[in-house]
């Protein structure tokens, strides 16, 4: 990606596209084990996947440097 925070470009873009299918597999297979191991996905299930997402990318956050944006951010 582009150091100064821009979107990706086309070459991200098509490296992530050309990871895709092993992605795809990879979840799927994810699945599967979830699936083996009895758990049902219920309401619950997905509110502590929601949360557990808001902690890692808090994370991440916390753990970048501060950099100033090239877009103007709204006050």
């Amino acid at each position: 990606m582009n150091d100064d925070l821009d979107e990706p470009t086309g070459a991200d873009l098509d490296a992530i596209d050309a990871e895709w299918p092993r992605i795809a597999r990879d979840l799927d297979a994810l699945d599967a084990e979830i699936r083996a191991l009895g758990v049902v996905p219920d309401e619950f299930y997905w509110r502590r996947v929601r949360a557990a997402e808001v902690r890692a990318t808090r994370a991440v956050v916390v753990a970048l440097p501060t950099r100033t944006p090239s877009w103007p951010v709204a006050a």
